[in-house]
């Protein structure tokens, strides 16, 4: 079955570029066939299958046709009005992944400090789409400095640097049993990935991005976020949670894809005592989990899959 093109919004901003406000486009593509025919129906960026949209084509033979892609586009960040820096990400949930992002770095202590979370609104009154701006209740405070640099260790090689892990350590203590004995079955552990995958809308159209679910202890799918970076996605789940005002305490995190350090740093600061991942870790990820008491599960695919550390809060069935 094939899919519609999803409308392609074009407009002037303040950095003079052209962005998108839907997370995936149409384009068109030269589809190289190796062997066999394909039906007409199939999709080049489908999950499932592995070629254009076009008439059926002979082995060895170039096709015409389209590919619908996961959007890649910049946002900007402003606190109280002062610019803070430009991400890039896959449009949609902005507001939760300004806010998410800016309580897993430090930035704000708590949801209670943000007052209001939006689209930049020009001289006209237009809503810009890549542009957030985060407005502080009365009495709170941003070190925009730190903000910047935030920002730039986050999208940086540098960021699993020794500072970075002492600050770290320094403003999130381990989680404990006693601070949260929240434990997850092996059998709603196992049923985790077949939750989010039909959850994935755009990930079906596209095969292009990286999905964050939050599930309850009983295993139910809290919610789930797309985009190009992982690291957004954390962002977008734990922020969608941060202005609802609700708690992620006694939560599982299920990421597709590795789980690294700034995903375990992430987690820790939101005190979600669970953090699952489809594939590996990496070893400073494991290392940071062990130390801050944060269960990480590597290889999460029915029926296996490794413990890496506090592995008493998953039981047997």
């Amino acid at each position: 079955m094939s899919v519609e093109p999803r409308k392609h919004v074009r407009l002037p901003i303040g950095r003079g570029s052209l962005v998108t406000t839907t997370p995936s486009v149409r384009r068109d593509v030269t589809v190289l066939d190796g062997g066999g025919t394909h039906a007409a129906s199939a999709e080049a960026g489908s999950a499932e299958a592995g070629s254009a949209q076009a008439g059926s084509a002979q082995a060895g033979s170039a096709v015409a046709g389209s590919d619908q892609l996961a959007v890649e586009e910049p946002l900007e960040l402003r606190v109280a009005g002062e610019p803070i820096a430009v991400t890039m990400r896959t449009p949609g949930h902005d507001e939760e992944l300004a806010a998410g992002f800016l309580y897993t770095e430090g930035v704000v202590p708590n949801g209670a400090a943000l007052e209001r979370v939006a689209h930049w609104h020009d001289a006209s009154g237009r809503a810009l789409p890549d542009v957030i701006e985060v407005r502080l209740r009365e009495g709170a405070t941003v070190d925009v400095g730190r903000a910047r640099r935030a920002f730039y260790a986050a999208s940086s090689c540098g960021v699993c640097g020794k500072t970075t892990i002492d600050s770290i350590r320094t403003k999130v203590g381990a989680l404990t049993r006693e601070q949260d004995s929240t434990t997850f079955s092996r059998e709603r552990l196992y049923a985790m990935p077949a939750a989010m995958r039909p959850a994935q809308a755009t990930f079906e159209h596209t095969g292009g991005l990286h999905a964050a679910a939050l599930f309850a202890p009983d295993g139910t799918l809290v919610v789930l976020r797309e985009d190009v970076g992982r690291h957004n996605a954390t962002d977008k789940v734990i922020g969608h949670m941060l202005l609802a005002g609700r708690s992620l305490a006694g939560h599982a995190l299920l990421v597709s894809g590795r789980a690294g350090f700034e995903i375990v740093q992430k987690a820790a600061v939101a005190r979600i005592p669970l953090l699952a991942a489809i594939s590996a870790p990496t070893s400073l990820a494991v290392d940071l989990a062990v130390e801050l008491g944060v269960t990480l599960v590597g290889f999460l695919r029915p029926p296996r899959a490794v413990v890496y550390g506090h592995a008493w809060r998953v039981l047997g069935d």
